[in-house]
């Protein structure tokens, strides 16, 4: 009677090893296993895939060259978002086909700096930086001709005049031959955007010249003191 105990013992450890293994082969075969959460981990990011895999750069290219590429990526991806938010969201319908005129111009030239991007093995950001995220945020919970005024004056003109300094120091800078043709080629619509801005309801200084441009005689402005109103002296 003593010795079945002893049988089956053999068995049993048998049973618990081979169970053991056959659970060590499920875990290591599972993504979401703690075991192998190190290895399973590696997810693709947004905005993380060639940065850190160096041998896909392009090395010929220029860093300043990439930088810039990188930048004016940012950059765009802001001036399509916040165009799209003016589009719906300014009271003026002139600004409002300001804004939709930024979202074509710029989703264009974001197509292709992609194309360029892509062949020179540049990896672009996912997103516009922190601070134009925060500053797209501080402008969605405006209304009215508040929103219509800080959209113009600060996208309208202050970002383009940012851009087209940047731009313009690029063109004479950047070695690569195919990116200074996509920069000579995006400059002129940042300055045609410019120029309309500073044309539009709220911009300073459209209103500042309307205001010089009448003189004395512009007291009925000055007593307004409304953007509507000097816009409309200033053309």
């Amino acid at each position: 009677m003593n010795s079945i105990p002893f049988r089956t013992v053999p068995l049993v450890v048998a049973l618990a090893l081979s169970a053991g293994w056959a659970s060590a082969q499920s875990s290591s075969g599972s993504t979401g296993s703690s075991a192998t959460g190190g290895q399973a981990a590696p997810a693709a990011q947004p905005g993380t895939g060639t940065r850190n895999a160096e041998t896909n750069k392009d090395d010929k290219l220029a860093r300043a060259d990439r930088k810039f590429i990188e930048d004016a990526a940012e950059s765009g991806m802001f001036e399509v978002q916040v165009g799209q938010l003016a589009s719906t969201k300014a009271s003026n319908a002139e600004v409002k086909n300001f804004a939709t005129k930024l979202v074509e111009d710029h989703t264009q030239a974001n197509n292709e700096l992609t194309q360029i991007a892509n062949a020179k093995k540049v990896e672009l950001p996912a997103a516009p930086p922190h601070s134009k995220r925060s500053d797209l945020e501080k402008l969605g919970k405006l209304s009215g001709n508040e929103f219509d005024q800080r959209f113009v004056r600060e996208v309208g003109i202050k970002d383009h005049q940012t851009d087209i300094k940047k731009f313009e120091k690029a063109s004479k800078d950047v070695k690569d031959p195919e990116l200074k043709a996509w920069v000579d080629k995006t400059l002129p619509h940042l300055r045609e955007h410019l120029a309309m801005a500073e044309k539009l309801p709220g911009a300073g200084k459209s209103d500042a010249s309307a205001m010089g441009s009448t003189g004395a005689g512009s007291a009925k402005g000055a007593s307004t003191g409304t953007s509507s109103t000097s816009s409309k002296t200033g053309g």
